[in-house]
């Protein structure tokens, strides 16, 4: 399969451009934007946006919060940001998440572009248009569905990534596999990606793509299908609330929470037998974690019940129905999740 070098994201708005970019291709005719980074972005190539004004953060899950939140848009204002100006969420996750609620929300909406710099960001949070932040009880509580004005896949930055940080970005590439593409599944099973790898353009851009087809046919998550997108998510955001943002890596949660959810879907003959035990396998060849940290199973679960599936009828989780397909399922009963987080304790 010949790896695009870019594609376009339709929306109820309009559309958007998703490409691989070198960075100064990137920050062309961005000399008045409005650069928000972390300090790691900054340190190693703050050079690539000239003068531009702009802002770092504290590296970490630990800064989607509403205290540095409000830094940002008291930074905005500080510096005169008007409505015809741009904000570049230059960084990971973490960085495009805050950036772009902070777009979303000073005066009501400015332009917003996304530099992507980490694995994890390239191939999920920087497309799709969820921006947003953590709050004490739970993850992405707060946030708005705000599209960019442009995504750039900035492959160069990830020759400073850690090791760690690679592998976690791992974790959504082998979910798009799981829920949407086998062959990727197994493409992943012959040879996990590591750093340098010549496939990157080729399986950054596929998740793009694969991504795209969900998020223009429910781009307000209302009709489930957005959804399939978030296996492993709900026990994986409640670990990540569990432990306090700091402990495991977004993509080392979503790793857990893949195997414990393929093992809920198979206690309730959804998921086929064995595909906990296949993930696990897999995952463990890339590195990243299968097993739960040490926290109490009940604590987990109430965590869950803040989760945004959720619902009156109980827990809901998006389980495989198969190898590259996933539904949302509701009223899941909790015993069935408390047995399968002690499995895996």
């Amino acid at each position: 399969m010949k790896a695009e070098a870019r594609l376009r994201v339709e929306h109820r708005y309009g559309g958007y451009e998703v490409a691989h970019q070198s960075l100064v291709d990137a920050f062309a005719g961005q000399a008045d934007a409005l650069v928000i980074t972390d300090q790691n972005v900054l340190k190693h190539w703050g050079h690539c946006f000239g003068a531009a004004r702009h802002l770092a953060i504290p590296v970490g899950e630990g800064s989607k919060s509403l205290e540095v939140y409000g830094q940002v848009l008291r930074w905005l204002a500080d510096q005169g940001a008007r409505r015809s100006d741009t904000v570049v969420a230059f960084g990971g996750g973490v960085v495009g998440d805050l950036a772009g609620f902070a777009a979303a929300s000073y005066m009501r909406g400015i332009a917003l572009v996304q530099v992507a710099t980490t694995l994890l960001a390239m191939v999920d949070s920087s497309v799709g248009g969820k921006v947003g932040i953590d709050l004490p009880q739970g993850k992405n509580l707060v946030g708005a569905f705000y599209p960019p004005q442009h995504v750039s896949l900035c492959l160069e930055t990830l020759a400073t990534l850690p090791d760690r940080e690679f592998i976690n970005g791992t974790a959504e590439i082998w979910k798009y596999g799981a829920v949407l593409d086998e062959e990727l599944l197994q493409t992943l099973e012959r040879q996990p990606l590591g750093p340098g790898d010549t496939r990157l353009p080729e399986i950054v851009m596929r998740c793009v793509g694969l991504k795209r087809t969900v998020v223009e046919r429910d781009e307000f998550e209302t009709t489930g299908l957005r959804a399939v997108l978030n296996f492993g998510h709900t026990v994986g955001h409640a670990i990540e609330r569990a432990t306090g943002y700091g402990q495991l890596l977004h993509g080392e949660a979503i790793s857990i929470g893949m195997v414990v959810e393929a093992r809920i879907g198979e206690r309730m003959d959804l998921t086929p037998k064995g595909a906990a035990e296949r993930l696990a396998t897999g995952f463990a060849r890339q590195g990243l974690p299968t097993r739960l940290p040490q926290v109490q199973p009940a604590t987990l679960v109430g965590a869950m019940r803040l989760d945004k599936k959720a619902s009156n009828d109980g827990l809901a989780f998006a389980l495989l129905t198969g190898y590259g397909s996933c539904k949302l399922v509701s009223n899941v009963p909790e015993p069935v999740v408390l047995e399968c987080l002690q499995e895996y304790l």
